[in-house]
C-alpha cells in the first residue's frame, strides 16, 4: 500500500475508532481495533499487523482481540499452510446492529404516537389556537422513522443475501 493510503488509512481508523467507541462503548484501542479490521476488508488482519500499525501491546491487542470475538463483532479464518489466523468482520454483528437500530427506532416511534395522540387530545380541550399543541414535528419524526425503518431493512436484505451468496 503506498504512503499516502496509508496515512488515510491511519487517518480513517481514527475517525472510525472515536465514532465505534462512543456507539458502541467500547475501549479506545478495542475501537481502533474494530476500526482497522473493517478498513482492512475481505483479506484480514492479522495478530502481527494490528501490533505494528496500532502500536499498541501485544497484550493490549490480544485482550481486546478475545473480546470482540467474545461479543461476535469479528471473526478469523486461516489459510492453508499459514498458522495465522486473519481477522475480519462478523457479518451477523452487522445485521444484528441493524436489527438493534430497527428496534429502537420502532420504540420511539410507538412513544411520539402515544405524545401526539395524548397532545391531540389536551388541543381538544384548548380553545385558545395559540396555546395548542403544534403536532407537526410528531408528524414529521414518525415520517422520518419510517422512511429511516424501511431504508434500514433494504439494507439488511441487501447484506443477508450477500451472506447467502457466499
Amino acid at each position: 500500500m503506498n504512503n499516502e493510503l496509508c496515512k488515510q488509512k491511519q487517518a480513517l481508523v481514527e475517525k472510525l475508532g472515536v465514532l465505534i467507541e462512543s456507539k458502541d462503548q467500547l475501549a479506545p484501542v478495542e475501537a481502533r481495533i474494530l476500526s482497522y479490521i473493517i478498513l482492512t476488508g475481505k483479506a484480514g488482519t492479522t495478530f502481527e499487523d494490528l501490533v505494528t500499525n496500532l502500536g499498541a501491546s501485544k497484550s493490549t491487542i490480544s485482550t481486546h482481540l478475545n473480546h470482540l470475538q467474545d461479543l461476535k463483532k469479528i471473526e478469523y479464518f486461516t489459510k492453508t499452510g499459514d498458522r495465522k489466523k486473519y481477522f475480519i468482520m462478523n457479518q451477523e454483528a452487522i445485521l444484528q446492529s441493524i436489527d438493534d437500530m430497527i428496534n429502537t427506532w420502532s420504540s420511539q416511534k410507538e412513544l411520539h404516537i402515544e405524545i401526539k395522540q395524548y397532545k391531540e387530545k389536551e388541543n381538544l380541550k384548548i380553545s385558545d389556537e395559540t396555546k395548542k399543541f403544534d403536532l407537526e414535528f410528531h408528524d414529521n419524526y414518525i415520517q422520518f422513522l419510517n422512511e429511516a425503518t424501511r431504508s434500514i431493512q433494504e439494507l439488511q436484505t441487501k447484506i443477508t443475501n450477500n451472506i447467502n451468496k457466499n
